[in-house]
């Protein structure tokens, strides 16, 4: 294939001709026998061509996957926010950067094999057909004539930067925020929400930065559910009301751990509280029973993180036994505390005298990486791996693990056997 440049002002007034391509291969010392027939003269795009709403976007093998698929892609980001590009599973930072050699969109360029329909071959490549060959290399050079096809193809951009795209975590902070503005804590204090401060399910999904699979996951995490056709978070005093009268039907019932009946509980609760909130509470908190059909067990998980929520109050400090019994009396029989269940939500602290249990709720803390860091080593001095990664996973990328994190951002050392991380300052 041959091609050739003509700039922006020539591309106004002149055209090549197959004699300027002959003479542009002669002045090149190229033997045309080496090259196809077909000609393509590229042509710089003039001022009237409109080509700004165009941009090069780097895509991996996922994204590329989605729009072969037929899926759409999706740019998020506020006034002030970075802009993000989301897939329906995958969200990705995306940042702009330039491109050492520009890059020329040419529509309909043709490659290869397309430029010839029988290309002259050299005696070296052993395809030629003899006689031509023969003929040709008989020939001086001001006899030889190739046929060749001259096309003109103009160039619709040329493009000097291109947008990486880099997978990251979902952004759910937003998401909390904004339910936060509206938190529901029953029927009788309505009157206080600000209406257009209410969301729709398309409307929260439109304006959080992440995908639709990371969104549910994140309605999941924030225990959020829809009400009147909003999307609604609970008042935590309200939700940890309405759990424990859930919860003592259990006992009232004399059912299993495993054998929770759905409809009993949202009848048994109509007047006391909206059969709207009590089944949406029912679907966050329970799955259905392994052992019985049509029955549901409350998540172990969920549970103990609530009741545990409302027993550390920001300020608070509990000796760990202290913590631990009171804990444990105010679960369901069967259920079992487990410090796991504090993860993200309350940190043990053994710097002291006597070893305590507090309050340190992820959600709290800022969002920018290096305020985070100094606002937990104000919070503790030492951490282990275990201990800071709830706090700084949302932090990670496919490609930066939490340890990369800590080594960046704090200073190892090894007490006991043991890691511990501390403030680099």
């Amino acid at each position: 294939m041959e091609s050739m440049e003509i700039d922006e002002n020539d591309s106004q007034s002149y055209m090549r001709t197959p004699e300027d391509v002959k003479a542009i291969v002669k002045h090149a010392k190229l033997d045309e026998r080496q090259l196809t027939q077909l000609t393509q003269a590229l042509y710089y795009p003039s001022a009237d061509v409109a080509s700004e709403n165009l941009r090069l976007l780097e895509l991996d093998t996922h994204m590329l996957e989605q729009i072969r698929d037929g899926q759409t892609l999706h740019f998020k980001g506020g006034l002030n926010e970075k802009v993000v590009l989301c897939t329906d599973e995958r969200t990705y930072d995306v940042k702009g950067a330039e491109i050492s050699n520009s890059l020329l969109l040419v529509p309909d360029l043709k490659f290869a094999a397309a430029t010839s329909t029988s290309p002259l071959k050299s005696p070296r490549t052993g395809n030629a057909n003899a006689s031509l060959e023969r003929s040709l290399n008989d020939s001086t050079e001001d006899e030889l004539e190739v046929p060749r096809t001259l096309e003109q193809r103009p160039v619709l951009k040329v493009f000097h930067e291109y947008f990486e795209c880099r997978e990251i975590k979902p952004r759910f902070r937003k998401l909390g925020e904004l339910l936060q503005l509206t938190r529901y804590s029953g029927p009788e204090n309505e009157y206080c929400i600000e209406r257009k401060l209410l969301f729709s399910l398309p409307q929260l999904l439109d304006t959080v930065q992440c995908s639709r699979a990371q969104f549910m996951e994140g309605l999941q995490l924030y225990r959020a559910m829809e009400l009147d056709g909003h999307i609604r978070v609970m008042e935590y005093e309200y939700e940890y009301r309405t759990i424990n009268l859930m919860l003592g039907l259990i006992s009232e019932n004399s059912w299993a751990l495993d054998e929770v009946e759905r409809e009993e509980t949202i009848s048994s609760l109509n007047g006391i509280a909206p059969e709207e909130v009590v089944s949406g509470l029912f679907d966050i908190y329970t799955v259905p029973s392994e052992r019985c059909p049509d029955k549901f067990q409350y998540q172990e998980s969920l549970v103990a993180r609530i009741v545990a929520q409302n027993i550390l109050q920001p300020g608070l400090r509990f000796r760990n036994e202290e913590f631990m019994r009171t804990w444990q009396e105010a679960l369901p029989e069967g259920m079992v505390c487990d410090l796991k269940y504090l993860r993200g939500l309350g940190i043990c602290d053994k710097e002291g005298a006597q070893p305590c249990i507090r309050s340190l709720a992820e959600e709290q803390l800022p969002t920018n990486i290096n305020d985070r860091m100094k606002s937990l080593f104000k919070a503790k001095q030492k951490w282990t791996l275990i201990e800071m990664e709830p706090y700084i996973e949302c932090f990670t990328t496919p490609t930066l693990s939490v340890s990369q994190l800590l080594a960046k951002h704090a200073r190892s050392l090894t007490e006991g056997g043991v890691r511990y991380y501390v403030s680099k300052h």
